[in-house]
C-alpha cells in the first residue's frame, strides 16, 4: 500500500518557497529566478506558488525580511567577547558576516540587485534600512573602542564604517564574480583585519 506523503502547512510552504529563492538565485543571479524555476525546485505547480504569495515581489519581501533577520543574529553574536573590547567586537561582527555571507552566497547579489530593486519600492527600502542600520552598528563599535581608548580619537567613526562596509561589499561581490575561486572568510579577515587594525590608537 503507498504511503500518502504528509501535506506541508501554508507556513512551511511558504517558507521552503523562500529559501529555494535564495538558493536557485546563488546558481543564477536572482534577477534571472521565475515562479516556474521555484515551482520545479519545490515540486509544485506555478499556480501553487501563486496561492502562498500574490506577487513574484512579494517572494522577494519574504526573501528581504528572511534576510534582515538572518544578518540581524549574525550581528548580535558576539561569542564570549568581553562587552567593553569593542575593537575586538568589530573584528567577530565582520568575520561573522563573511562567515553568513560564505554559506549564504546569494545574500550580496540579492542585496545589491539594481534590477530587483528598481520594481519593488519596499524591497529597496528595507534593505536600504538595513545596511543603514549596520553602517550605524559598526560606527557605534568604532566610537566604544575610541571612548576606551583602543581606536584613534581623530577617527571619524561614519567614515570609517562606511569604509569597512564597502571594503566588504566590494570583496564579497569580487567573491561571486570569481565563482567564489577563494575563501572569502579567510581574505576577508586578512585584508578587512588590517583595515581595523588601522583604527589603533
Amino acid at each position: 500500500m503507498t504511503q500518502r506523503r504528509k501535506r506541508k502547512s501554508a507556513a512551511d510552504r511558504k517558507a521552503e518557497i523562500v529559501s529555494t529563492a535564495i538558493r536557485v538565485a546563488a546558481d543564477i543571479g536572482p534577477g534571472r529566478v521565475t515562479t516556474q524555476h521555484l515551482a520545479d525546485e519545490v515540486g509544485v505547480t506555478q499556480p501553487a506558488i501563486f496561492r502562498h504569495f500574490a506577487t513574484k515581489s512579494d517572494i522577494w519581501l519574504a526573501v528581504g525580511d528572511h534576510i534582515v533577520e538572518e544578518l540581524n543574529r549574525v550581528h548580535a553574536d558576539q561569542g564570549n567577547i568581553a562587552p567593553n573590547n569593542a575593537h575586538d567586537m568589530l573584528h567577530r561582527l565582520i568575520s561573522n558576516h563573511l562567515g553568513h555571507i560564505t554559506a549564504n552566497p546569494s545574500i550580496p547579489a540579492i542585496l545589491f540587485s539594481h534590477e530587483l530593486q528598481a520594481d519593488n519600492a519596499d524591497l529597496h527600502e528595507k534593505f536600504t534600512t538595513l545596511l543603514g542600520q549596520r553602517r550605524e552598528a559598526i560606527a557605534a563599535l568604532i566610537r566604544d573602542a575610541q571612548a576606551s581608548g583602543q581606536h584613534r580619537a581623530e577617527l571619524v567613526a561614519e567614515d570609517a564604517a562606511h569604509l569597512l562596509i564597502a571594503a566588504m561589499e566590494g570583496l564579497s561581490m569580487r567573491w561571486l564574480l570569481e565563482d567564489r575561486g577563494f575563501d572569502l572568510a579567510e581574505e576577508g579577515g586578512r585584508v578587512l583585519g588590517s583595515l581595523i587594525d588601522g583604527f589603533r590608537a
